[in-house]
């Protein structure tokens, strides 16, 4: 897929999960029960243990189900390294210009962390897939609307500290999608499966000016 279909099906749900967890095992066990749900974007934490082995084992697995990125990207080798384990999109806490050129180059979206309105608009300029508004937890949806109103071009996905309860309330407030951790993925595979459709539903429903889940421009 071209660059710009990578990123439009990471975002489709308007939400994709966040896999960080301290051993390989748990994080390939939490990816396959979210993916088991129905999520089809999912990024593993560059934190987590041999996450560049799970990177590739889920990619292989999941063909075109899916899309499975990298996240906690710091740098341009480790963006290479990224891509050449199958990442289909990369995702940072910071932004670095190097690590968007490097996934740009092999044709990988690249979801870098900003702040503020300057670091955004930076973001934008060096060519940004969509930003990951970083950390949600020290932010709102209200002034999420606030920047959007002066910067409606901004594709902002809040991650860090987004919860269940107020992913819609950002969604209604103008982000693309938002990142989920583990709260997406505590219980068993039924539990999951019945959270994940719920809130897909909710998040659909918040969208604004779209009904019954229609697929974000």
């Amino acid at each position: 897929m071209y660059r710009w279909e990578i990123t439009r099906a990471v975002l489709a749900q308007r939400v994709f999960a966040v896999v960080r967890t301290d051993s390989y095992d748990k994080a390939a066990a939490t990816a396959g029960t979210l993916l088991s749900a129905g999520l089809t974007g999912l990024e593993i934490s560059l934190t987590t243990p041999f996450a560049l082995e799970a990177v590739t084992t889920l990619t292989r697995e999941v063909g075109d189900e899916a899309v499975i990125g990298a996240g906690t990207v710091l740098d341009a080798q480790t963006a290479r390294m990224a891509v050449d384990a199958g990442a289909r999109f990369l995702v940072s806490p910071s932004l670095d210009a190097e690590v968007i050129r490097t996934g740009h180059r092999y044709g990988v979206p690249v979801f870098p962390g900003v702040a503020t309105p300057t670091e955004m608009v930076r973001a934008l300029e060096l060519g940004a897939d969509a930003l990951k508004l970083f950390p949600a937890s020290g932010q709102s949806p209200r002034r999420l609307r606030d920047i959007r109103a002066a910067l409606p071009q901004a594709p902002l996905v809040p991650t860090g500290g987004v919860t269940l309860e107020d992913a819609p309330e950002w969604i209604a407030a103008g982000a693309v999608a938002c990142g989920i951790g583990s709260a997406l993925a505590e219980g068993d595979r039924a539990e999951v499966s019945r959270r994940v459709s719920d809130l897909l539903r909710r998040l659909a429903d918040a969208a604004p000016g779209e009904k019954g889940g229609d697929t974000p421009e």
